[in-house]
């Protein structure tokens, strides 16, 4: 089940970078995805994540439209980098989509991936009234 979803997100990133849908592209993406090395040490509760990661992929979704049309409507003219912990225990594709997911909504992309375990993630915000924050935390 692993193998498939990692060849999954492998070839989705390959369609993202080539934007290519043709049958050759197809066999040329699949070639890749299985060539390129993978571990074959699994950790337990590894389906769960991927399988959890892929339903926030689908509520993020329409997250992103209802974010860009609150940026349209109301200004947001306030800033901050904040941290954010990765999540224990993630694989390499995990983390990738993880900050892919952060990045994927309009008013926030992850600045840095910290070898310490942090993200760096600039985020806008709409200022309240009063609201006397400078603009950056971290």
């Amino acid at each position: 089940m692993i193998g498939i979803l990692d060849i999954l997100l492998r070839l989705t990133i390959w369609f993202l970078l080539t934007a290519d849908l043709s049958l050759p592209n197809i066999f040329i993406g699949v070639a890749i995805a299985l060539l390129l090395p993978r571990s074959s040490y699994i950790k337990p509760g590894i389906i769960k994540d991927w399988l959890r990661v892929l339903w926030e992929v689908i509520v993020a979704i329409p997250q992103a439209y209802i974010e860009a049309f609150e940026i349209m409507i109301f200004p947001h003219n306030g800033e901050d980098v904040v941290l954010e912990r990765v999540k224990p225990n993630r694989s390499p594709g995990l983390i990738f989509l993880d900050i892919f997911l952060i990045t994927f909504t309009p008013k926030t992309i992850v600045l840095k991936c910290r070898e310490d375990g942090w993200y760096e993630v600039h985020r806008i915000r709409r200022k309240k009234k009063g609201d006397l924050k400078s603009g950056r935390s971290l």
